[in-house]
């Protein structure tokens, strides 16, 4: 049997091996929060940008919330999007696309160290019409310019396998 000479992938610019890892220095709590890109007629992305008073205000996200001991992640969504966009979804319309780990330090998003493991949902079809039920600033945009969206560093990796699927 033959064996095939490996030939690794060069990137110019690092890629990975440069992007930036944080590991805890210690034992850390787990957090799950799911979050959805909802997609309207036009190939648009929501983004709701987090309200004065919240931790990362004014920073720019995908729609979503944190995950109830009771509930799944899909679940979550549909309680969320109601309680803060007055949308119902149904979870057989969440696509699951990928997900996102991510440390936050004291201090970044919240008083105490955590990790934040984040699945991203992708929905096409919803009922009723979106308000701001939390404060919140609403935009749709359009895949190619949400990299110019300030987000939580959990966040922006999911922007690049968004446009990319989109």
């Amino acid at each position: 049997m033959a064996t095939l000479p490996s030939m690794p992938i060069i990137v110019p610019d690092g890629g990975c091996f440069d992007a930036p890892f944080k590991r805890p220095n210690g034992p850390v709590s787990s957090l799950l929060v799911s979050a959805v890109a909802l997609i309207d007629a036009d190939g648009r992305v929501l983004l709701a940008r987090r309200p004065v008073g919240k931790a990362m205000a004014g920073l720019w996200e995908f729609p979503g919330g944190k995950v109830q001991t009771h509930e799944t992640p899909e679940a979550a969504l549909v309680r969320e999007l109601k309680e803060e966009l007055a949308i119902d979804i149904s979870e057989s319309c969440l696509a699951p696309l990928a997900f996102a780990s991510h440390f936050y330090d004291a201090g970044e998003a919240g008083p105490e160290a955590f990790h934040l493991l984040m699945p991203l949902f992708v929905c096409r079809i919803w009922k009723g019409t979106l308000e701001a039920l939390e404060g919140q600033t609403l935009k749709w945009v359009r895949p190619l310019d949400l990299a110019g969206y300030d987000m939580p560093p959990a966040d922006v990796p999911l922007v690049a396998l968004l446009r990319d699927w989109l």
